[in-house]
């Protein structure tokens, strides 16, 4: 059948996030299964040109992008001021001119079902000429983007969302324009009940599918490396993520360790100052995929410390694919993920004393750990891509008459 996946980023344009690598992943395993995709994206401005789709690269199927007609492109946002960001929100609610490519689009590519991933950024109107266009549609959750335009939500915040005012409207907006997609695809049961209590989706079929892992061919530590006890942080350098708390709690550690920090953000600076005199800790930046897998290969535990409510995060997959376990934040999907004890360990989401108690518990029970790395990796094998792609196209045939 032919597809047309759209979302608002596509690698190589990217955050570096799972979302994006989670639709590329699912657009590769369809084009395998002998599907024709075409995937429409993003880009940022380079002239009046950018506002048409142009097909950008030839793979095994189309990519088209264009420039959604907005006060900046997505990945800028951190550069602007507040009100500039919620004028931004409100032009991406409506996005009329977008909707009117989107709707030419379609009728061009003439699908035989749309999936759509993160939408913010391309235009969450363009779901106007999607219902319009009167194909299947299947739409893949990633955060709580349709309920806080952030799409962030912090512990200890998600009670009391209703008074925030101008939230309020815009969740009401973004249900009116929005409506239910044929099919609402959830990572986790976490998402499906957070858009479930808020009132969304009331005629959509919804259902809970945890995003596929990468197709990471990657080889387990038969033995660990003698030294400390060595922690790895992959993730944005922000606040939200955990970095800023993960640092300041580790320094509290009597026992000997490493802790390898990898990617960048707006805290960068701020983390390169924390640990400036503390060589217990190794800034490593952005590193290529290779240089990961080798950092995976000496670590003895990923931390996911996040301070936000996480859905499906692709780092965990790709620790427990190696065989290393996870000590993550107690939050949103991660607790779906990781089974306490068996392949890592959860804490209370910014309790200092309590990610101490696991830290502690974890070091007296490493060789523990270190026994199942093979049954870590295991615990993976449920995510394959294989598997999701076998329930998706299920689903798929099942709306095409």
């Amino acid at each position: 059948m032919k597809i047309v996946l759209i979302s608002n980023l596509y690698p190589p344009i990217d955050r570096g996030g799972g979302a994006e690598r989670v639709a590329q992943r699912i657009v590769h395993i369809l084009q395998r299964h002998g599907h024709e995709v075409v995937v429409l994206s993003t880009k940022p401005f380079k002239g009046i040109s950018s506002f048409t789709p142009k097909q950008d690269y030839i793979g095994a199927g189309y990519i088209f992008r264009l420039y959604p007609m907005n006060i900046y492109y997505i990945l800028n946002d951190y550069k602007q001021w507040f009100p500039i960001r919620m004028l931004w929100h409100l032009l991406d609610l409506f996005s009329c001119f977008t909707n009117n490519k989107v709707k030419i689009f379609l009728e061009q590519e003439q699908p035989d079902i749309i999936l759509t991933h993160n939408l913010k950024g391309i235009g969450l109107g363009i779901a106007r000429a999607i219902r319009g266009f009167g194909r299947p549609w299947i739409h893949t959750l990633h955060d709580v983007q349709l309920s806080v335009p952030s799409g962030l939500l912090m512990y200890h915040k998600q009670h009391g969302l209703d008074y925030t005012f101008l939230r309020g409207w815009y969740e009401r907006l973004v249900k009116f324009i929005f409506k239910s997609p044929d099919l609402v695809i959830s990572p986790s049961a976490y998402l499906a009940d957070f858009y479930k209590e808020r009132g969304f989706f009331l005629k959509s079929q919804v259902i809970v599918l945890p995003n596929p892992a990468p197709e990471n061919q990657v080889e387990y530590r038969s033995k660990r490396q003698n030294g400390p006890i060595r922690f790895l942080f992959i993730g944005q350098h922000e606040k939200h993520k955990g970095i800023l708390f993960l640092i300041k709690t580790l320094k509290y550690l009597s026992f000997a360790f490493e802790c390898h920090i990898v990617g960048e953000g707006t805290c960068s600076s701020v983390i390169g100052k924390m640990i400036a005199a503390d060589d217990r800790f190794i800034y490593h930046g952005f590193v290529s995929f290779e240089q990961i897998q080798n950092l995976l290969s000496i670590t003895d535990v990923l931390l996911v410390p996040s301070l936000c409510y996480e859905n499906s995060p692709t780092v965990i997959y790709e620790s427990l694919q190696a065989g290393v376990p996870v000590i993550a934040s107690r939050i949103g999907g991660v607790g779906e993920l990781i089974k306490d004890g068996k392949n890592g360990m959860l804490f209370e989401p910014g309790n200092s004393k309590d990610f101490l108690r696991v830290l502690y518990l974890f070091e007296e029970h490493l060789a523990d750990f270190q026994n199942v790395s093979k049954e870590i990796q295991a615990s993976v094998k449920p995510y394959e891509i294989k598997n999701y792609a076998s329930i998706l196209e299920t689903w798929m045939k099942s709306f095409i008459k």
